[in-house]
Parts: C-alpha cells; structure tokens; sequence
C-alpha cells in the first residue's frame, strides 16, 4: 500500500521527513498550493484547489496500490474531497491526526477555537473592507516563540529547529477556512483518529467533538502528545498510522 500524507498550516511536505522512515510501506508526502513546487496565490488558494493538487500528485506518482490517506490538522480538509475524487475502492484508510473534521457542509473554523475562529473571521472581514488579503507568516523572527505552542512539554532545542526551519515553515492561506468541506464524501472508509491528548491548538475536547462529527465511528488512537507527533514523537504517530 502507499501512505499519502497532507501536512497541516504553515508547513510542506517536509513536515513528516521523521515519520516516512518508519512506515512499513512506501510514503507519499504531498505540497498543498502555495509551497516547493506548487505556486499558487496564497489569498484565493480554496479546498478545492487543495484537493485537485492532491489528487493530482497521486496521478503523477502513479499510485495504483491501496492508499492509506493520513493527514494533519488543516489538512483534514481535503480528505473527503480526495476520496470523492479517486473514487470508489482507492482509500483503504483514513488517518487523522488532531485532523479538522467541520459540520456537514461546514468549514475549517468549526475546527478552531470558538476564540481563534471569531478572530480569523474578524481579520478577514477587515482586510475585505480594506480591499486587502491576509496569510499565515511564514518562519518567525523569534523561534522562542514557537517554543511553547503546541503544548504538552516545550519543545527540545533540535525539535524547535526541526519545526520552524524554512523547508517546513513556510506563509500559507487562510481561505481554504472559509470553504465548504462535505464529511458525508468519505462515509464508509475506515477512520482512525489519533488524538492529542496534550494538544494546545486543537484541545483533546475539541478533537473529541469532530471525532463525532464522522460519518462513521472511528477507531480513537490516543497520545500523550501536543500537536506534532511527527515531530516529537514520530515513532508513537508510526505505529498509529501503520
């Protein structure tokens, strides 16, 4: 079989560069628009642009076995669009983790925060006023700051480097929250769900909240975790995943 893997905001492909060894078949790491080898304008980028890229790599990379379809925070976005569009049959699994999962028919800010979501919404309201676009910045001047924003335990001095070097933090949109993602697309593939149990961006509640928005019951897998296993402990994520 063949693991593909969509990274979550902010990042690229390079996200899992820990995970891919220890995963007992081979791996596809995906871009989403915008980054490495994908331009795209981060301001209008949607999900359903995200799930055509997706897709897209899969075609080019002739995958033809069994997919296990894994993905990160944001990046839960695409999964039903992804399943929708290889069709029947292709993906044997879905693995999320701290994945967003909205309401049927609802968007990427039903899988934030009530506090971040009403924040982003705000921002984005003042920047069409403006006739302006807002994007995630890319690496931060001060790495201190992503020290302690994940949760659980702050991050080790080569994980910290590891999550903000350029190949992996990178500017990003914030549009594809504001778009429709449709749950009901994926009904009848396995889910696995792997929750964070320390997990600062996405609580363990509110990761137990999508967890029951799936149109089917999953298997719960929990970690010990803040939000990036596949950084911090990407041999735990391995076997989760495998």
């Amino acid at each position: 079989m063949t693991y593909v893997l969509v990274h979550g905001g902010g990042s690229t492909h390079r996200f899992w560069d820990r995970l891919v060894p220890l995963l007992p078949d081979r791996a596809l790491a995906v871009d989403l628009p915008g980054r490495c080898d994908h331009p795209a304008d981060l301001a209008t980028i949607t999900v359903d642009d995200e799930v055509a890229s997706v897709v897209g790599d899969i075609t080019a990379t002739r995958v033809d076995d069994p997919i296990v379809l894994v993905a990160h925070s944001s990046g839960g976005l695409v999964v039903p669009g992804v399943v929708n569009a290889l069709g029947p049959g292709r993906i044997e699994r879905i693995v999320l983790n701290a994945a967003l999962v909205p309401p049927e028919g609802g968007c990427g800010l039903d899988g934030m925060q009530p506090r971040h979501a009403a924040g982003l919404a705000a921002a984005m309201e003042a920047a069409k006023a403006d006739g302006t676009a807002i994007t995630l910045p890319g690496p931060p001047a001060d790495a201190e700051q992503f020290r302690n924003a994940y949760g659980a335990d702050p991050l080790n001095d080569d994980d910290l480097a590891f999550a903000v070097d350029p190949v992996r933090c990178v500017p990003d949109t914030v549009n594809h929250y504001f778009q429709p993602v449709h749950w009901s697309l994926a009904r009848g593939v396995p889910v696995t769900y792997v929750l964070n149990e320390r997990d600062k961006p996405i609580p363990p509640e509110l990761q137990e909240e999508m967890i029951g928005r799936l149109p089917d019951p999953p298997e719960v897998v929990r970690l010990a975790t803040g939000h990036l296993p596949a950084v911090t402990h990407p041999e735990l994520l391995a076997k989760a995943v495998a």
